[in-house]
Formats: C-alpha cells, structure tokens, sequence
C-alpha cells in the first residue's frame, strides 16, 4: 500500500497521466482540482496492488464518456449534482456485493482522477494500474475486452437526470453506442460506472503500476525545471520514448461527431525539423501519425504534444500557431496481441495498414 499525502505529489501525477493521455483524457487543472479537494478532505489517498485487494467485493472502473469538444455543453439543466457517486452507488445495489476498489478505466489528466476522487470519498482504495495503459476514445479498448470479461452490468449518469443500468448488450460495439447516445443526449458528458472485476479477473485485466509510473514521469519533469534541465528531455527518458518533432500547428481542424472529437493537426517543422510536416489524425485522442507522410505512430503506440517548458497540450487546448514538440512512446504489451490490435489497431480505425510498432518506425 502507498498513501498521497502532498499537492505536490497530485501535481506530479496529473502531469504524467496527462502525457499517457495522449491529448484526450480530459482537462488536467480540473483533475488536479479533485484529487486536491479529495485530500483536504481525507488526508491522504490509497493506493493498493492487485495482490492487496481481499477476496470478497468487487473492483470497478468510474469514468466519463462524452466530447472534448471545447463548445461541448449540456443540454439541459443539471439535476444530478454528483453524477459518479450516484452511479457508484447504484453499481453496489445492482450487484448485491461491496465495492472493495476503484481502478481508472484509462491514464488521462482527468479520467484518472476521476476514478482516484470517487474511491477515495467513497472510503476505497484505488489500484495502482488501469485498464488501458493509456487514454483512448471508445470503450472498445478496455484490457477486458482482450480478456473475454464483460464491461457489464453498468449503471450510467447524466447530469441532466438519466440513470440507466445496462445489465447486458450483445456486444461492445453495442455498448458503445449506447452509452454513447447517452452522453449525446446529455449534451456532454455521461457518467459510466462499469466492468465490477473480482479479484482473480482484477489480477488479470489491469495494467500494474501505472498511477506509480505517472507519479515517476511527473516528477521527473519537475524535479528537471528545478535544476534548469531541459524538461521535454526528462519526459522522453521517463517514457522511455522519442521526441519525433518540433514545430508550429499550421491547421487544426476538428468536429463534434457522435460524441467524439474528430480532427487533424497538422505541424510545420522547426530547427532540425524546418522543411518537414507532421500530421495527426485524433478522435478524442492522437491516433495516427505521419512525418512527411510517413507513418511515424501507428495505434495502439501513443503520441503527446509538449510546450518546450514541458506543458502538455491536450486535443481541448490545442491552437494553430503553437509551438509544440511531438514525443512518441510504446503501448503496453497486451495492446500489441492480435486480439489487442484488432481492437485498437489501424484497421480498426479505418486506415488499411499493418501495425508496425513505433521503435521500429522512428529508427525509419
């Protein structure tokens, strides 16, 4: 077990799952806010291995669904004043068992706080994992869709006053489409409540370590700044990754479709890079990149824009005429399974192309 008792620490995990957000995962200052005001309120937050979780109870996963579109808002006027509580308990009333943890359903700025605030003011710890390794746009890319575990029962909020337990669906692409609609119909954002794991389906589905991992990264670009050291070099050595490009948005052009962000950024080179192009196609998150039409990150392997003091910029702040730098980093190994890639690689968002991992693609 490891407890988070300083800001500073909260501070330093937003920014690394802020970075494996991959632009989507929500706003970070917003998730910043929740893990702040959930430790003034607790003192601290818990955060368990797999292997502490007991026998008895269930494991669930609390996140949102819905555009990050920045002109996103609700439709109608808020009736639910705290959507993810009332979904977590209702979650417990429709499976009959105590919820033992809570587990991110993804890494991203906001979606992992998410899920660390409701377990912590619900007086659960949260795993030391999620369910991805990552941020990523549908409910398809879940560890247990792999698995062959399902996401259901779920109970999905909105703000404006649906509460919906989907106790079955016929399959994933289903279920996405139908908590979806709601987020559509809500005008933004639904809250989902899903995938209750017990502890032998918990010790296969999630992802180990990576609220530690975000902590790692985050402080490694902070403890950077501190000592006047190039911070967008810390957080390639953190990751593990590569700084692909450095350059200014040229374009960005993006459209709310179905409650996701669909769009394309396109970056002309500086420095080393002058003379050279960068694109990414995003839907909610960067999915596919190319450097002078080439590919350069194919998905599942993950690519984030990054301000040369070390802001990450997500997909919602995102600008032409910023200056940014393109670091590329792999996906877990799961993701790259056959299974994996038929459910997270290019073909299955439409671009007729093999999966080619990202080390092999940036040595060229």
């Amino acid at each position: 077990m490891r407890s988070i008792t300083s800001t500073e620490e909260i501070r330093d995990l937003i920014y690394g799952a802020t970075l494996f957000g991959t632009g989507g995962g929500g706003d970070p200052e917003e998730g910043f806010r929740l893990l702040a005001e959930a430790l003034a309120e607790i003192g601290k937050i818990e955060l368990v291995g797999v292997e502490e979780l007991p026998q008895e109870g269930v494991v669930v996963s609390p996140y949102y669904i819905g555009t990050i579109a920045p002109t996103a808002e609700a439709r109608k006027p808020a009736k639910i004043e705290d959507p993810i509580s009332v979904a977590f308990k209702k979650m417990e009333e429709v499976v009959g068992r105590k919820i033992s943890g809570a587990v991110a359903c993804e890494l991203g700025g906001f979606n992992t706080a998410v899920a660390m605030s409701v377990a912590a003011k619900m007086g659960v710890p949260v795993v030391d994992g999620d369910l991805l390794g990552r941020a990523a746009p549908e409910l398809h890319q879940c560890t247990v869709n792999i698995l062959g575990i399902p996401m259901c029962p779920s109970v999905v909020v909105t703000e404006t006053g649906n509460i919906v337990v989907i106790e079955q669906y016929a399959d994933i692409d289903d279920y996405e489409a139908l908590a979806r609609y709601l987020s559509v119909l809500a005008g933004r954002l639904a809250v989902a409540v899903d995938t209750p794991l017990t502890k032998e389906q918990a010790e296969e589905a999630i992802i180990r370590g990576t609220i530690s991992k975000c902590i790692e990264v985050g402080r490694a670009v902070r403890e950077a700044r501190e000592r006047g050291e190039d911070p967008v070099e810390a957080a390639v050595s953190a990751l593990g990754g590569w700084r692909i490009f450095k350059g200014v948005v040229k374009k960005y052009e993006w459209r709310d479709e179905g409650g996701f962000l669909i769009g394309e950024a396109l970056l002309e080179g500086v420095g080393e890079w002058k003379g050279h192009i960068l694109r990414s196609w995003i839907k909610n998150e960067h999915i596919m990149v190319w450097r002078d039409e080439k590919p350069i990150v194919m998905p599942p392997d993950m690519m984030s824009f990054v301000t040369d003091d070390g802001k990450v910029i997500t997909n919602a702040e995102l600008r032409e005429g910023m200056e940014v730098n393109a670091l590329a980093f792999k996906a877990p190994k799961i993701w790259r399974s056959p299974k994996g890639l038929e459910l997270f690689g290019p073909r299955h968002f439409g671009f007729d192309l093999d999966y080619v991992p990202v080390e092999e693609l940036v040595r060229g």
